[in-house]
């Protein structure tokens, strides 16, 4: 017979208004007969234009390089071979590759070989880097101490992958490219992060860690600024990132936590 002192409480059942209070995704919308009720259609159309918003706001390249002034020494403000944002939707692979002006400005700086190479990119929310780059970065620099930092690079109508060839060419053994994530019906400003150790043309993403859902609502600044140094440090340590690094620094965090003072 079971004693009754040791029997759980039944779960309390929470409210749609508590579920939707955890998230911002779009649960229990309603019905008005087949069709969504008016205020969750509007709401889904308000948030889909702020999602292509995102996609195609410039890219304020000229605040982000002076706002970075005061955290690196050197730099560089680099473009890929995309004409305009039309362009950089359609054709991916453009935004790729280095423009020739910006191959030939890192192949002239003959740079002695570096730890990392940090590369701010619009990618496709530049409204992200607009808002959380340079606050994403004051969080990050201080954890980068004691690594060689070649140069920060501002990148326009950059992918992902640009951040290979720049790696390359300024002689970096890991690149850093802070860049705008596809833009979410609930997260159009979105910062991603991704590290790639020994950098060069013709890497696929497996190769890639990634640090994503950078934003208000997601990973706060100290929290991303954390994991991206933890990846770094870990990845030049063992000469790895992609599939065969995985992310163990909330485990580090806990452990740390359970010890005793």
């Amino acid at each position: 017979m079971t004693d009754r002192n040791d029997m759980t409480p039944p779960l309390r059942r929470r409210s749609l208004a508590e579920l939707r209070a955890l998230t911002p995704a779009r649960v229990g919308l309603g019905r008005v007969g087949a069709s969504l009720t008016t205020q969750a259609l509007l709401d889904f159309t308000l948030d889909h234009a702020r999602a292509r918003d995102a996609v195609h706001a410039p890219f304020e390249v000229e605040t982000v390089a002076a706002g970075l002034a005061g955290q690196a020494t050197s730099v560089l403000v680099v473009m890929s071979q995309v004409a305009d944002r039309a362009d950089y939707l359609k054709r991916p692979d453009l935004g790729r590759r280095l423009s020739r002006e910006s191959r030939e400005l890192l192949e002239g700086r003959n740079s002695a070989a570096c730890d990392l190479v940090i590369v701010i990119a619009d990618g496709l929310s530049p409204a992200a880097v607009n808002a959380h780059a340079l606050g994403l970065l004051n969080a990050l620099m201080p954890k980068l101490a004691g690594f060689g930092i070649g140069a920060v690079l501002v990148a326009g109508g950059a992918r992902v992958a640009l951040g290979d060839e720049i790696g390359a060419l300024l002689k970096a053994r890991m690149t850093i490219m802070l860049i705008g994530e596809r833009p979410g019906l609930s997260a159009p400003q979105s910062l991603g992060a991704y590290l790639t150790f020994a950098p060069q043309p013709g890497l696929t993403d497996a190769a890639r860690n990634c640090v994503s859902n950078i934003q208000a609502a997601g990973l706060s600044f100290e929290e991303a600024a954390s994991k991206i140094a933890w990846l770094a440090r870990e990845g030049l340590s063992r000469g790895m990132t992609g599939v065969a690094l995985k992310d163990e620094s909330g485990l580090q965090l806990a452990t740390s936590l359970a010890a005793p003072a």
